[in-house]
């Protein structure tokens, strides 16, 4: 008895641990929670955690209840929920102080990890061919438009934060796609750090409750479009990110800080100065963590194929 306990906690632990890292990543743009669920080795429970929630509402609504939570992962999600909100309570304040005080120096890091994430998703795509290369070219360019037609300040009302939650809450599911860059394009990550640090429990029910119904429907959906056109889906994601890295660029106007100067279109630094060194070394490092990141997921999945096999 004493035996089945401790194992029982030390998964629990060890899906705490999992959900930690996972929130750690998905606070920062361009590092893809699925990504270190991959790499951690739960990425299928928690797929398959994600597509029973639909079954226990079901089992739920019928009063089916022993069976509902008999059946239902609840304290998979329950460990690995608290994991992910513990993680991005504690890094909030960290990220919100920084984008204050260093936006140039948090974008070039953002920039550099998102650049990664790009050439490590194209690498998903089984077979380039002019379909595909034409998608994603497409996606680019609707992304780059997309992007700079943005207003500079998107809403502050609650079903604009609900929608948020729910569209950034899918790329937890997507290896290599990072929620937190989704907040980015949506103009709302600077603000939902905000509301963490302040605990605007408002805001932040709302967005939870956006992305508990954005996880649930967007499963599917995944599912059906990987099953049925895995390469078109992911060289349509490629492209989005490509034309989406206009955002994060460091050195835009209203970005700068430090007397770090720009040129007249505000698309690069007029002189090679500390500052801009500096901003160039952070690209570089997200860049690499990253590649060391997805280097790790694949030797693990080359390991796991290679058990099979024998």
């Amino acid at each position: 008895m004493m035996e089945l306990l401790r194992r029982r906690w030390q998964r629990h632990a060890r899906i705490f641990l999992s959900g930690f890292l996972m929130g750690t990543a998905d606070v920062i743009p361009g590092v893809s929670g699925g990504t270190v669920a991959f790499v951690l080795g739960i990425y299928e429970e928690l797929i398959d955690a994600i597509r029973a929630v639909i079954p226990f509402l079901g089992r739920l609504v019928s009063r089916r209840w022993k069976e509902a939570f008999a059946e239902f992962p609840w304290a998979f999600l329950l460990m690995l929920g608290a994991g992910i909100g513990t993680a991005v309570l504690s890094l909030s304040r960290l990220l919100h102080w920084a984008l204050e005080s260093y936006p140039t120096y948090v974008y070039a890091l953002f920039f550099g990890l998102i650049a990664a994430s790009v050439y490590v998703v194209r690498a998903r795509v089984r077979r380039w061919t002019p379909s595909t290369l034409m998608v994603a070219g497409l996606f680019a360019v609707g992304a780059y438009l997309l992007v700079g037609l943005r207003p500079v300040r998107t809403p502050e009302a609650l079903w604009f934060i609900f929608l948020s939650g729910a569209v950034a809450i899918c790329a937890m599911i997507l290896p290599g796609i990072s929620g937190a860059f989704i907040l980015v394009l949506l103009g709302k990550y600077h603000y939902l750090l905000g509301a963490l640090v302040r605990l605007d429990l408002t805001t932040i029910l709302v967005f939870i409750a956006g992305a508990a119904v954005g996880i649930v429907s967007f499963a599917n959906v995944l599912r059906w479009l990987l099953d049925h056109y895995h390469d078109l889906t992911i060289a349509a994601l490629t492209g989005f990110m490509v034309g989406a890295l206009r955002e994060l660029w460091p050195w835009k106007p209203g970005r700068i800080v430090n007397g770090v100067g720009i040129d007249a279109d505000g698309a690069l630094p007029a002189v090679l100065t500390v500052e801009v060194a500096i901003a160039l070394g952070l690209m570089a490092l997200g860049f690499g963590a990253v590649i060391a990141i997805e280097r790790t997921a694949e030797r693990r999945q080359e390991k796991a194929e290679h058990t099979l096999i024998r």
